[in-house]
């Protein structure tokens, strides 16, 4: 039977229908429902509560279905929905095998591998390789059933950031199948190669890891495809490893614009005319001058191509049109998309020339072989060049045919396909329907497929243009989707991607009065508290003049401005000015700690640890108010990596009124301290405020802790890494520490940056203090 949780009324169906006994998957279960119907159809969602079930009943704990729920939404948003078909046949051979302590690792290397490859095709070929590597790494026993898990596995999955972030999919690929050939017998060797701790795992790593990634340029090619081009649609990489035969060319659709996910550098011969352009020059192995084309440079040249087509090419029906029709139709409109873009972009002439190959005019037997392509490229060369080099009256004629044409007008897609349809009729030779094609310098690496340029005149098709089909209306979102932080793993070294989900929202309110209580019972320190802030308040007003709009006039510049009016001139019309106060320019957040220790009470006291913080932030709170500074406060607490909560009790733009003090009168401590993931969350509100000094103050009554981090160090370091993080925003943190035992580890984590409170009962006192010591 379900556990009885407090779900939504309007998502009890879906509680059902899931139907899991984890309390831990009840509390986060409302947060993720919210997105899936927000982001999913309505199929998606009956998917994605089905196979929630089914990872929630397969006895493999919560941690699947957990993960499950708060990340697949976002993957779909990246892949569609119907990559989730491919993700479950994965699990459920998973779940078949030996490997299924793999599902959970499997499942956190689901976002990495969306955002680092985009395209479902690209997807499906990732899953591959996981799947082979599960296959061919698993033991059995005398070769007949599967008794042994993949030791490699689990830690590709851990590495997969790392690797997706070096390496295109073939690279990978390659990588993969070198630990599988060395180390399918030699478990322990085999989790050092997969773990990449061994020395020729970085060593195959770094041999795979050549050319340009596409995900490591794509914002840069964003920008160039933007600020030139005005194009921002969506840069899809694809691998040319695992479809070596088809050798796939760059093309867009209405689904984005596909590119090789790496391209190498490229050294081609230097022509006469190119030295001394700016080219970085080489020697080949012959002797001849070679110039290099950077990879990035050959991203923008496919660019360039691609984006002429997208504003200059129109389809054309090619029913009637044969294949050697076709090719020179497409040739004849990659060269006058070309010329149009270098004569709005003369720069382009040199990455064109650099990566056009040479057709070499006697390479070919026009008698014997098919030269179709030959002539082709060999006109598109010589459209690129200041004199024809070739002999062939007809390829010279051609071009200067294009050169005149495109001289005058833009000329269109049509056209060329007519001059294409003339020209294959009056160079026709008798071996060109000979199928020994003459392939040698004729294929062009930055040009599509021009698969754009035609349409087809078949049945449907007007059904197809005309009947869309309506879209339905977007669901309002109601709630706030989990927001996902790395969390830094000290023994890898590295980050551990989407690791952590931080759900926020606002504090329940309680009653205001409490507080204002509270701020009654230390008058006394209140009173004193307040002649150190009008001693900090600023008191310098500086004078801003020359304003059209301001405060009072300013009588010299007026004065001026009348005489020049008498006097025939143009007045200045800023005859204002205005003031403001030159000093105090600091946001803070302030950071609670609300885990279940603060229950405890104070030895010597009557109150609890809770008590007294509210005490202390509730004079902290009236104190900043009184100096005017921007001031937001929020706790948090944790419950294992997959429900970290933070909840916020005062914004930037609230003041100090009824409806924070409600908040903070309410605060209640329970579960543990995943400090962090709050810290980095509290950071993304931190950074956006426009102050010359931001600071954050963290107060807490232990180290970090959570019930699922069995490593202490781990939780210490990763609020280590976040304070690294922190300082490099221009945030300065800081920790005020109530635990007698912190000096074992807060100095670990803030350096020299906290302050340890022995005696708690004496925080409503320190706590007001200590932020006036650090914001003077």
């Amino acid at each position: 039977m379900s556990a009885v949780v407090d779900i939504p009324e309007e998502l009890q169906a879906r509680w059902q229908q899931l139907d899991c006994g984890f309390p831990r998957v009840a509390t986060v279960f409302p947060e993720c429902m919210q997105e899936a119907l927000h982001t999913l159809s309505a199929q998606g969602v009956e998917d994605y509560v089905e196979n929630a079930r089914f990872l929630g009943k397969m006895g493999r704990g919560a941690e699947p279905i957990l993960i499950f729920l708060e990340e697949w939404p976002a993957v779909a948003k990246l892949l569609g929905e119907e990559a989730l078909s491919d993700v479950m046949g994965a699990v459920q051979r998973m779940t078949r095998s030996p490997n299924g302590k793999a599902i959970a690792p499997f499942l956190q290397s689901l976002p990495t591998a969306a955002r680092r490859l985009h395209s479902p095709q690209a997807f499906r070929e990732y899953l591959s390789l996981v799947l082979d590597l599960m296959e061919q790494t698993t033991g059995s026993v005398h070769g007949i059933h599967q008794t042994f898990p993949s030791p490699g596995l689990p830690e590709l999955l851990k590495q997969l950031p790392v690797l997706l972030g070096q390496l295109s999919l073939g690279g990978l690929k390659n990588w993969i199948a070198y630990g599988v050939r060395y180390y399918s017998d030699h478990p322990e060797r085999q989790e050092e190669y997969f773990g990449l701790r061994s020395a020729d795992s970085k060593a195959v790593l770094q041999r795979e890891r050549h050319g340009t990634l596409l995900v490591d340029n794509e914002r840069k090619l964003n920008l160039y495809l933007r600020g030139l081009w005005q194009d921002d649609d969506q840069l899809v990489p694809y691998s040319e490893t695992f479809d070596a035969m088809k050798k796939p060319m760059p093309y867009f659709d209405a689904l984005g614009i596909r590119l090789p996910d790496a391209y190498d550098d490229l050294l081609s011969p230097l022509p006469q005319a190119g030295e001394g352009q700016g080219v970085r020059v080489s020697t080949g192995d012959a002797g001849e001058k070679q110039q290099r084309v950077s990879g990035l440079d050959r991203y923008r040249a496919a660019l360039a191509h691609m984006a002429a087509h997208r504003r200059w090419s129109k389809p054309v029906v090619a029913d009637n049109l044969s294949p050697f029709q076709r090719m020179a139709a497409e040739c004849f409109e990659d060269i006058r998309v070309e010329q149009l873009a270098m004569l709005e972009y003369p720069g382009l002439r040199r990455i064109f020339s650099a990566l056009h190959p040479v057709p070499v005019e006697d390479a070919c037997d026009p008698d014997k072989q098919s030269a179709v392509r030959h002539r082709l490229a060999m006109v598109s060369r010589a459209m690129l060049e200041p004199e024809c080099r070739y002999r062939n009256p007809d390829i010279c004629g051609m071009a200067q045919t294009l050169l005149g044409l495109l001289a005058e007008r833009e000329s269109s897609t049509q056209e060329m396909t007519d001059l294409a349809v003339t020209f294959i009729a009056r160079t026709r030779r008798q071996a060109d329907s000979s199928p020994d094609v003459y392939f040698d310098n004729t294929e062009v690496s930055y040009r599509d497929d021009n698969r754009h340029m035609w349409m087809f005149i078949e049945e449907g098709d007007e059904e197809e243009a005309f009947d869309k089909p309506e879209q339905p209306p977007e669901e309002q979102r109601s709630g706030l989707p989990p927001r996902h932080y790395p969390e830094w793993d000290y023994q890898a070294q590295s980050y551990r991607p989407d690791w952590v989900s931080v759900y926020e929202s606002l504090h329940p309110s309680g009653n205001a009065a409490d507080i204002d209580r509270l701020l009654q019972k230390h008058a006394a320190l209140a009173k004193r508290l307040k002649k150190i802030l009008d001693l900090l308040k600023p008191q310098d007003k500086v004078r801003i003049r020359y304003q059209e709009e301001g405060s009072e006039l300013d009588l010299d510049v007026a004065i001026r401005s009348l005489i020049d009016y008498k006097a025939g001139c143009q007045p200045d019309p800023r005859i204002n000015m205005s003031h403001r106060t030159d000093g105090r320019n600091i946001a803070v957040m302030l950071l609670l700690d609300l885990s279940e220790s603060l229950n405890e009470k104070v030895e010597g006291s009557g109150q609890t640890i809770l008590e007294l913080s509210q005490e202390a932030v509730s004079l902290l709170g009236w104190a900043v108010e009184k100096l005017g500074d921007p001031l937001a406060i929020a706790g948090f607490h944790s419950n294992t990596r997959h429900d970290v909560r933070y909840l916020h009790i005062k914004g930037f733009s609230e003041g100090w009124g009824d409806e924070v003090k409600a908040r903070l009168a309410a605060m209640e401590a329970g579960y543990s301290t995943r400090m962090g993931a709050a810290m980095r969350h509290a950071a993304h509100y931190l950074e956006k405020q426009q102050a010359d000094k931001k600071l954050m103050l963290v107060l807490t009554d232990g180290e970090p802790a959570d019930i699922d981090s069995r490593d202490g160090r781990i939780l210490i370091d990763d609020a280590r890494q976040a304070v690294k993080e922190l300082d490099r925003q221009g945030i300065y943190s800081y920790c005020i520490n109530l635990d007698p035992k912190a000096d074992e580890y807060v100095q670990d984590i803030f350096g020299k940056q906290y302050t340890i409170v022995d005696n708690v009962a004496q925080l409503p006192i320190k706590l007001p203090e200590l932020f006036i010591s650090l914001t003077k």
